[in-house]
């Protein structure tokens, strides 16, 4: 039987819709901000609301989709996100655009809870890498389209905001001909909190953290680090583009590796060749594929990091546990850019690459402690 069945073809069609809307945003709100005269550090209080947002949305996810379903639950997460998004319209006041942020930052967070959920519950142990790798894919592929529209069309508020707005219900309907669960087979509640304090998951989570200390680092300061080499903004972007694109690449490979190899192994490989390439990048040899085995290494660490932590919990824990792990990333994405930057503002900017290859050692370290006693993930039941 196919890995990937019409639930699971839906949700990620629909996956690919909101992560073109997201990155749309992501990228336009703060310039959006900056030409109604707001200050510096009101377009940051606007970008910190969202991930408040998201850390506040990943907290009730569990308790959502409890009640009312993993479709449901998708449903009225899109709808939060859509009228987040179309009230920025109404007006450009600093605080209504702080409120309008923190609920679109908590409907993303239910979506992307609900997503990696559903897809861990519809897989099993031996194809869990593959579904992770295709779920990162779209979410990469998705960001990269986003980021090609504007450079096609109008980046004015009133004129982006519709077809946004229109995009993100048009993300409801995938699942509108597919149901992710039976009705009788909605998961218990399970408590978040303990979930941070099981030993045989303790890699996963820990993964997840440093692996939001890297790409926050990356997506929020490689820009910056090129820009200071004296690039132009369209070499700026395409380096950026490279990076993502390298992310998309080796999603599909690590996925398989993992699922025949074991989570270990591969995490222990991807951790060191993420040190290797940040001392590449020091050096400033041959940056193209530096960048570009970085990237490969550096955006599979989640998917495989996850897969590990989720292999150590019943079927019924996987939302608890998903709810963990996308907290633990999502405070490691605000670790990793504020500590790193007065690195690089007091310093120099070459230590955006000695903080990504600092981190790494010390999960590569945590990683050889633990004894590999299956070189292959065990097949569930």
């Amino acid at each position: 039987m196919s890995v990937y069945s019409r639930p699971v073809l839906l949700l990620l069609c629909g996956l690919l819709l909101l992560t073109v809307s997201i990155a749309v945003l992501n990228t336009l709100v703060p310039l959006w901000l900056t030409h109604a005269q707001l200050s510096t550090w009101q377009v940051g209080v606007v970008s910190s609301s969202y991930f408040t947002g998201n850390l506040v949305g990943t907290l009730i996810a569990g308790k959502l989709i409890k009640h009312i379903g993993f479709t449901r639950s998708y449903h009225f997460s899109c709808l939060v996100f859509a009228v987040a998004t179309a009230g920025m319209a109404l007006s450009l006041d600093f605080w209504s655009w702080v409120g309008w942020r923190f609920f679109a930052g908590v409907g993303c967070a239910w979506i992307w809870v609900i997503v990696e959920s559903a897809l861990l519950r519809s897989g099993n142990q031996s194809n869990r890498g593959q579904l992770l790798a295709a779920y990162m894919m779209v979410y990469y592929l998705g960001t990269v389209a986003g980021q090609l529209l504007l450079s096609m069309v109008s980046t004015e508020l009133l004129n982006v905001l519709p077809w946004v707005t229109a995009i993100v219900i048009a993300a409801m309907l995938p699942m509108l001909f597919a149901r992710v669960n039976n009705q009788n087979d909605e998961p218990q509640q399970i408590a978040v909190w303990p979930m941070f304090k099981r030993r045989s998951a303790r890699l996963g989570i820990n993964g997840c953290i440093i692996s939001g200390i890297v790409l926050g680092s990356l997506y929020g300061l490689m820009p910056l680090y090129l820009a200071h080499q004296g690039m132009s903004d369209a070499s700026v972007g395409y380096w950026m583009a490279l990076l993502v694109s390298s992310g998309i690449v080796g999603q599909w490979p690590v996925g398989r590796m993992a699922d025949r190899y074991g989570r270990l192994l591969v995490l222990r490989i991807q951790v060191f060749v993420v040190i290797l390439a940040s001392i590449a990048m020091l050096g400033n040899y041959a940056m193209a594929p530096a960048l570009f085995i970085l990237g490969c290494a550096g955006f599979t660490l989640y998917p495989v990091a996850m897969s590990w932590a989720c292999e150590k919990v019943l079927p019924h824990e996987l939302v608890a546990m998903n709810q963990a792990l996308l907290m633990s990333y999502t405070i490691g994405s605000l670790l990793g850019p504020s500590m790193t930057s007065m690195l690089m503002q007091n310093y120099s900017d070459r230590l955006l690459f000695v903080m990504i290859a600092a981190v790494a050692l010390i999960y590569l370290l945590m990683l050889l402690k633990k004894p590999d006693h299956h070189h292959t993930p065990l097949a569930a039941a």
